[in-house]
C-alpha cells in the first residue's frame, strides 16, 4: 500500500481529499505545521527521510482573493515559493520517487482571451493584482520540471486546477474567493432585506470554477494513473462564467430577489481564465458536480457554521 504525504490537510483541497472515498489501497499521512513547517528546509528533509512517503501530494499554501493577494503580495511569494522549495528540494534528498504539485491557474498570463494551453504558462506577463502568488506557483512547478529533467527516475508533476470552492471554504471576505465572498455578500443581504448588492467592475469577467470535491476525485484519479499523467496539465470544467451569473445562480440558490450595483471603479484581475482540459479529457477525467449543485452544497455548508 502507498504511504502518501498531503501537505495543507488542514486547507479546503487537503479536507476535501482525506474526505473522499477513495480507494483503501491509498493510505494518506497528513500532518498539520507543528509536526511538518515546510518553511523550516531541515525539519522538512528529517521529516522525509524518517516517514519515507512514496508519494507527496503537496496542497499547501497561503492562499486568498484578489483583496488579500494585493495587501500582501510579499508574504504571497516568499511563503509560497519557500514551501514548495523546501519540500520539492528535501524530496530529492530523502528519494522520494513521485510528487504531485498543486499550481494554480493564477500561472497563466494576463488578458489571453482563448482556453489557457499549459505551455502558455511563463509565455507573457502576469496578472499584477496576484503577481507575487502566481510567481511563486510558476517557480514551483519550474522546480518540478528541472529536477525530473536533471534525474528522469523522479516523477515530479504540476496540475493546475482552476478556481475552486465548495466545503471547507472561507467565507471571510479579507481572504475568501469569488463564490464564497458571493455566498457570504448575497445571504447577508437577504437577513437586512437589501434591496442591491454591489458587484466590483462591470460583472462581465469571465471566471471557471469547479467544486472542490471534483478536484479531490481527479487527483485520485490521477495518482492512479501517475505514470501517464502529464508531467503540467490542466484540471478544470472546460466552461466559464461571467460573474454577474456567479451572482445570478447565488441568488436564486439563496432566494434574494434585490438587484445588482456595479462599481467599475474597483479592481477584477484577469478578463478571462478558461482552462483547456484536453490533457485531462484524454486521461479519462471529468468534474461530476454542475456549478448550481455546487453553490448549493457550498450554501450549505456555510450555514452549517453559522456564520
Amino acid at each position: 500500500m502507498p504511504r502518501i504525504l498531503l501537505t495543507g490537510g488542514s486547507g479546503m483541497v487537503g479536507k476535501n481529499l482525506l474526505a473522499h472515498e477513495r480507494p483503501d489501497n491509498l493510505e494518506f499521512i497528513a500532518p498539520d505545521s507543528s509536526k511538518l513547517n515546510l518553511l523550516d528546509f531541515d525539519q522538512t528533509e528529517a521529516f522525509l527521510k524518517r516517514e519515507k512517503p512514496d508519494i507527496i501530494v503537496h496542497a499547501a499554501g497561503v492562499v486568498g482573493g484578489i483583496q488579500a493577494n494585493i495587501a500582501s503580495p510579499v508574504r504571497f511569494l516568499t511563503d509560497n515559493w519557500n514551501m514548495g522549495s523546501n519540500l520539492i528540494t528535501a524530496a530529492r534528498s530523502a528519494g522520494v520517487p513521485q510528487l504531485l504539485n498543486i499550481g494554480s491557474s493564477c500561472m497563466y498570463p494576463k488578458d489571453l482571451d482563448t482556453p489557457l494551453k499549459e505551455a502558455q504558462v511563463l509565455s507573457a506577463s502576469l496578472e499584477p493584482t496576484n503577481e507575487g502568488y502566481a510567481l511563486a506557483k510558476c517557480a514551483v512547478a519550474r522546480l518540478c520540471e528541472y529536477i525530473v529533467r536533471e534525474t528522469p527516475e523522479f516523477q515530479y508533476k504540476t496540475i493546475i486546477p482552476c478556481n475552486l470552492y465548495g466545503r471547507f471554504d472561507k467565507f471571510d471576505p479579507a481572504v475568501s474567493h469569488l463564490v464564497p465572498a458571493v455566498i457570504r455578500k448575497i445571504h447577508q443581504a437577504t437577513l437586512a432585506k437589501n434591496k442591491t448588492v454591489e458587484i466590483w467592475g462591470t460583472g462581465e469577467a469571465r471566471r471557471e470554477f469547479m467544486f472542490a470535491e471534483d478536484l479531490a476525485d481527479a487527483i485520485v484519479f490521477f495518482l492512479g494513473k501517475f505514470e501517464k499523467l502529464p508531467t503540467v496539465a490542466n484540471v478544470g470544467v472546460g466552461k466559464d462564467f461571467t460573474i454577474n451569473e456567479y451572482y445570478e445562480i447565488a441568488s436564486n440558490v439563496i432566494g434574494y430577489s434585490g438587484k445588482f450595483m456595479h462599481d467599475p471603479t474597483k479592481p477584477v484581475g484577469m478578463k478571462r481564465k478558461l482552462l483547456d482540459v484536453s490533457l485531462q479529457s484524454e486521461m479519462g477525467w471529468k468534474p461530476k458536480t454542475s456549478l448550481n449543485d455546487g453553490i448549493r452544497q457550498t450554501y450549505e455548508y456555510f450555514l452549517s457554521l453559522g456564520e
